[in-house]
């Protein structure tokens, strides 16, 4: 398919006079695994949609970084989408963790398209109420479970992702997503392995339980 056909089939949930719409001012570009679509203070110019991938929303603070939600096919970022309509600055950053084919669309176009189609509104408030859920719960996590809790919930969000029990990942990675050191995510991977829930490769982790 042609990007025109692959941005009408990724969108066929919205009106069709806005698909029309889209692919005359949208541009679809295929990204790098590791590469920052959306840096902390920029102004949003285009409005990210993943149209395949997918990309990691990240909050920093004295140089520490955590993970606050993953955007997936057909879903777009609701931090971008208020600085879009409302030409404020990012207080996120979002890079993709693998290879990743995302949508631009200016950021003229979303505060009349959201006025003017129903379904393009919905959507925003459909990003909303699934962001303030994941949200919720990475307070819930931060507040009430303890790091090794955190660490194999992680592990397991990862394997809903990549529809796998083996998640490919490094421990410097899981540390930065999580806001903790690399050592420490070192002993609590081997201490999640001593009681059977996960085996380390060389790779990655391989989750064999599903904890408490």
């Amino acid at each position: 398919m042609d990007n025109n056909q692959i941005i009408s089939s990724k969108l066929s949930f919205l009106e069709k006079e806005l698909i029309d719409e889209i692919v005359s001012v949208g541009v679809l570009m295929q990204i790098e695994p590791d590469t920052m679509i959306i840096r902390e203070g920029q102004y949003i110019k285009h409005l990210p949609i993943v149209m395949d991938g997918i990309v990691k929303v990240y909050s920093q603070f004295e140089n520490r970084e955590l993970l606050l939600y993953y955007i997936k096919q057909q879903q777009s970022c609701i931090v971008s989408f208020d600085a879009a309509i409302y030409n404020r600055p990012s207080s996120i950053y979002a890079v993709t963790e693998e290879p990743t084919s995302v949508l631009l669309i200016p950021s003229g176009n979303v505060a009349h398209w959201v006025s003017k189609y129903p379904r393009f509104n919905q959507l925003f408030f459909d990003l909303y109420h699934r962001r303030y859920l994941d949200l919720l719960d990475t307070i819930n996590q931060l507040i009430f479970h303890t790091l090794d809790q955190r660490i194999f919930n992680y592990l397991k969000e990862k394997s809903k992702i990549v529809q796998s029990n083996t998640v490919n990942i490094r421990h410097h990675q899981i540390a930065r997503d999580l806001g903790t050191a690399r050592e420490v995510v070192t002993r609590i991977i081997k201490k999640l392995e001593i009681e059977g829930k996960v085996v380390q490769l060389s790779t990655g982790v391989k989750i064999l339980g599903h904890g408490d």
